[in-house]
C-alpha cells in the first residue's frame, strides 16, 4: 500500500495537479492538508473519476485537511483527545477548534492527516497554541496506542517544524527569534519518540527539504526547510519498505510551496505464505 502527505495548499487551484500526481505515482491513500475549503466546496469529481474516495474537514477558506483512497475508509474523526482551539484575542477551554486534525483506518491501518498551527512568532499567542496542540497530539497518541496494541499508525502531515539543522535551509529564519526552529518546538517533535513513533522517512531519505517558500527565489537557491513527514508506531514502521520525496512537484506551472512525501508498506502476512503450491 502506497501513502503519501502533502500540504496542497488549495486543492481547489490545484486538484488537477494532484489527482495526475497521484495517478501516475499510483497512489493508495493521501492525507491533505490546507485544503482551504468546506466539503460542499471540495473538487470531488476528479478523485472518484480516478477511483478515490475522501473524507474531508474543512471549516472556511483555511486551514483544513482531508484523506483521500482506493479503499474504504473508516472511524473518521475530525479531533483527537484534548485538541486545543484557537482564537485570536480569546483565553479559555472551549474555544473553538481548527479544522487542523483528520484520522481514519484504511486496509487495517490507523493514518492522520495533520496541520500543526504555525506558531506566527516566538511571542504571539499562537506559539503556545502550537505548543499546546503538538502536546495534547503527543498524549492522546499515545493513549490510543496503549489501548490499540498492534494496530500501526501514522501521524503525517505539515508539522511546521524543522527538527534538526539540516533539515532548516532558509537563511531568514534566525535562531532565537523565528518559529519552526526554536527549542520547544524541537522537543515537541521529539517527545513523540517517547511514544514510539519514528521518522519512517528520514532512515531511507536521510537528505531533503519539503518546503520552500515563493517569494525570494527560495526554490532556485534551495533555501527550504523539511517539515512534512510521516511519523510511524512500531508496528507501522516495520511495514515500510521504501519511502521518497517528490521533490519535482515544486516545478512547473501554479506548484504548491509544498511537495508530496511518500512510504510503501507491505501489508502482506504470513498467511499469504501458507497457501498451497499448485503445478
Amino acid at each position: 500500500m502506497r501513502i503519501a502527505t502533502w500540504n496542497v495548499n488549495s486543492i481547489r487551484a490545484r486538484v488537477t495537479r494532484t489527482v495526475d500526481w497521484m495517478v501516475r505515482e499510483d497512489v493508495d491513500v493521501l492525507a491533505m492538508q490546507e485544503i482551504k475549503c468546506r466539503p460542499d466546496q471540495f473538487p470531488l469529481e476528479p478523485f472518484e473519476a480516478a477511483g478515490y474516495e475522501v473524507a474531508i474537514h474543512g471549516l472556511n477558506q483555511w486551514n483544513g485537511v482531508a484523506i483521500a483512497s482506493r479503499l474504504p475508509i473508516e472511524d473518521v474523526t475530525t479531533t483527537f483527545e484534548g485538541m486545543p482551539g484557537f482564537l485570536k484575542g480569546e483565553e479559555g477551554p472551549d474555544l473553538p477548534k481548527e479544522a487542523r486534525a483528520l484520522g481514519a483506518t484504511v486496509n487495517g491501518v490507523r493514518l492522520w492527516s495533520l496541520y500543526v498551527p504555525n506558531g506566527r512568532s516566538l511571542d504571539d499567542p499562537h506559539y503556545v497554541y502550537k505548543l499546546d496542540w503538538l502536546a495534547n497530539l503527543k498524549a492522546s497518541t499515545g493513549a490510543w496506542l496503549q489501548a490499540n496494541p498492534g494496530v500501526p499508525l501514522a501521524l503525517m502531515g505539515d508539522f511546521n517544524v524543522a527538527p534538526l539543522d539540516s533539515d532548516m535551509g532558509d537563511p531568514n529564519l534566525v535562531p532565537g527569534l523565528s518559529t519552526h526552529i526554536s527549542p520547544p518546538e524541537r522537543e515537541a517533535i521529539a517527545a513523540l519518540g517517547e511514544i514510539g513513533l519514528t521518522d519512517v522517512v528520514r532512515p531511507i531519505v536521510p537528505e531533503g527539504f519539503t518546503y520552500w517558500d515563493y517569494k525570494q527565489l527560495k526554490f532556485p537557491r534551495n533555501e527550504g526547510m523539511r517539515i512534512d513527514f510521516i511519523f510511524g508506531s512500531p508496528d507501522f514502521a516495520d511495514l515500510v519498505t521504501a519511502a521518497s520525496i517528490h521533490r519535482n512537484e515544486r516545478k512547473g506551472e501554479a506548484p504548491s510551496d509544498h511537495v508530496p512525501v511518500l512510504v510503501e508498506l507491505d501489508l502482506s502476512t504470513e498467511d499469504d505464505d501458507d497457501r498451497p503450491m499448485i503445478f
